[in-house]
């Protein structure tokens, strides 16, 4: 039984936050993250998880790489859809808008790898969204900042695509303590002080 791939657009995503962010260190990870690899499509989960603790090391410029790559994968996946499906979601109103944005999110959360999925609810304006095999989490020790940053940037920019103005919050990440998952919140009718704070 071979195990689960890991899908390209997670593997390239960080590999162009790498080389934007740590252009010198690139070299080093490319690795685990090869580009004949990423073409093949056979980047499995143990070098996957090599580079991420390897990006855990880094310090500081972890929550730069994997936000940047969570925007990367978005805006990838976003233009893989079909015109007629974008111009559809970008039609409707702010409300089903919002809903159909948080949908894609989670079709861009499961294309990053099989066992990872988002299960949202929205209620009153706040959407809460749970997430399940969530790859940045898989640490032997609690860690003292959220790991799974990756996927609230996916959301953010999926949110920013369709004009949807919302205030992303990471809530609870499985790799900081004893936590069964990772969730965040996506406040869809924030202040325009919050955006600007956020921003």
């Amino acid at each position: 039984m071979s195990e689960p791939r890991i899908g390209r657009v997670l593997v390239a995503s960080l590999h162009q936050a790498i080389a934007e962010v740590l252009p010198d260190r690139l070299e080093f990870y490319e690795n685990w993250l090869n580009p004949n690899g990423l073409r093949e499509g056979r980047i499995g989960l143990a070098p996957l998880s090599a580079v991420l603790s390897f990006l855990r090391l880094e310090g500081k410029p972890y929550g730069a790489i994997t936000d940047r790559a969570g925007r990367y994968a978005a805006e990838w996946t976003l233009a893989d859809l079909p015109v007629i499906e974008r111009r559809m979601i970008a039609l409707l109103p702010r409300a089903l808008r919002a809903r159909a944005a948080l949908r894609a999110a989670g079709n861009v959360i499961r294309r990053t790898y099989p066992g990872s999925r988002a299960i949202v609810k929205v209620r009153r304006g706040v959407a809460s969204v749970d997430l399940r095999g969530s790859l940045f989490c898989e640490v032997r020790e609690a860690v003292p900042d959220p790991l799974c940053g990756f996927y609230a940037a996916v959301a953010a920019r999926v949110l920013e695509h369709f004009r949807v103005p919302a205030l992303v919050t990471l809530t609870e990440c499985r790799g900081s303590g004893p936590r069964r998952g990772c969730a965040f919140t996506v406040n869809l009718e924030p202040a325009a002080a919050d955006i600007a704070l956020d921003a």
